[in-house]
């Protein structure tokens, strides 16, 4: 019996069924752009980890830095006695995302924690409680990040009641909504100014570039429209960067194509080489809002993440990641599009950087929504590439968008065997169901 088969059968004794996994081998090594399995099977790795091994799994100054760490202590917690480790985190924070105002940051261990400590600090720093959050979006899978949260299945069902004052707008999503930036913008806040109130309103929540919502882009200006309304309701727009953050869009933060300042920011996912570690970062003003003793937990900016952060945040620096980010795009984008022309089932090709997404749909169906999602024919492409080596993810409200997360480090060679994975994957899926 394989090994792969061994351990799944030692799993299903001891690991949650509500636990899954995308592929049933088991990874015994990786790097660079692949992993091995523990029968010795070689994967081409599309998925990063959901966006967070960018510099590679095993990258030798990340092994390095926690070792080195891991020699001298592996915790105290912050809360109790401080360390160096913390502050050269923030200090980084600070300087690398958006805006040249004063900044402070807190750090936390995960994403989801990291917003729901944003949403904190804005209900703390305005008085006010309600919080806005958009149609497809993905926060996290706590009781706050779920109510923020958009898909029901498999992230809210049976797990409610939920956290209140949360309110929903409809999202930019061009392809299937057809507006502008200055239209959706418009739309989204005539919603709020009528069902929830400017007064109340304590922040809005957007992911610049939606991740598990089906890696929407929103149109041109909507970003910069919606943050310019925020501040002047005297509420805090807060951009969650926690996938599309660190060099994944081709910028450090994808807010920054926008020309948009966010006035708090929340990262996780790729700023630590594949360590637990995420952060909330902000102006000045609104982080020191929050009464001493707030903020915290006990793994926290843990002393070994924060070493593997920033010897991560040296790699992206010395090898310029943002641009390998365009780099991949480069390559990638025009085979996308090929195969677009090839197969009517892609309806688009869309994100940035190394975050790119197959859209999938039935030709010539139409649906509440616009065109007609088609998830079997997403699962079945998905499926054909994993049997042939090729890990990748699939996404969206609908479970009908394939995305590519590749690691900022990929070879030519790894790039280019994975995407004729791909192509070759769509060429078996050539009717979809």
């Amino acid at each position: 019996m394989p090994t792969s088969a061994e351990l799944h059968q030692r799993r299903s004794a001891a690991v949650a069924r509500g636990v899954s996994s995308m592929i049933p081998s088991y990874v015994s090594s990786a790097g660079g752009g692949t992993m091995t399995d523990v029968d010795g099977r070689e994967w081409i790795d599309f998925a990063a980890g959901i966006a967070v091994t960018s510099v590679g799994n095993s990258a030798p100054a990340v092994v390095s830095a926690v070792q080195e760490q891991v020699a001298k202590f592996t915790h105290t917690c912050f809360m109790i006695a401080p360390y160096e480790q913390y502050v050269a985190v923030c200090e980084e924070l600070a300087v690398l995302t958006p805006g040249s105002f004063e900044k402070r940051s807190a750090l936390f261990n995960s994403g989801a924690e990291a917003v729901e400590n944003a949403v904190k600090i804005a209900r703390h720093a305005t008085g006010r409680q309600a919080v806005v959050v958009f149609d497809h979006a993905y926060h996290g899978r706590t009781n706050l990040t779920m109510a923020l949260t958009s898909k029901v299945m498999p992230y809210k069902q049976g797990f409610g009641p939920f956290a209140g004052e949360i309110y929903r707008v409809p999202m930019s999503y061009p392809f299937r909504d057809g507006l502008s930036g200055t239209e959706a913008a418009a739309l989204a806040i005539g919603l709020v100014e009528k069902q929830v109130g400017a007064a109340n309103l304590a922040a809005v929540l957007i992911e610049p570039i939606q991740g598990e919502g089906g890696f929407v882009v929103p149109a041109p200006g909507f970003l910069a429209e919606l943050a310019a309304w925020t501040r002047s309701t005297g509420a805090v727009f807060i951009a969650d960067e926690i996938q599309t953050g660190f060099c994944r869009t081709g910028s450090w933060f994808a807010c920054t194509d926008e020309g948009v300042e966010p006035d708090l920011i929340t990262t996780a996912k790729g700023i630590a080489g594949g360590l637990p570690l995420a952060g909330v970062t902000g102006r000045a003003e609104i982080m020191d809002a929050v009464h001493p003793g707030g903020l915290g937990g006990t793994y926290g900016g843990n002393p070994v993440a924060c070493a593997a952060a920033l010897a991560t945040i040296g790699m992206m620096r010395e090898l310029d990641l943002a641009a390998a980010a365009r780099r991949i795009e480069s390559v990638a984008r025009p085979r996308l599009e090929a195969l677009a022309a090839k197969h009517p089932m892609i309806g688009e090709v869309r994100g940035r950087g190394a975050m790119l997404a197959l859209e999938l749909v039935k030709p010539g169906e139409s649906g509440p929504f616009g065109p007609a999602s088609d998830p079997v024919a997403a699962a079945a492409v998905a499926k054909a590439a994993h049997e042939a080596g090729l890990l990748l993810l699939t996404c969206g409200t609908w479970g009908n968008v394939i995305r590519l997360l590749p690691p900022l480090i990929i070879s030519d060679d790894e790039l280019d065997r994975g995407l004729t994975l791909l192509e070759q994957a769509f060429n078996q899926e050539e009717t979809p169901s």
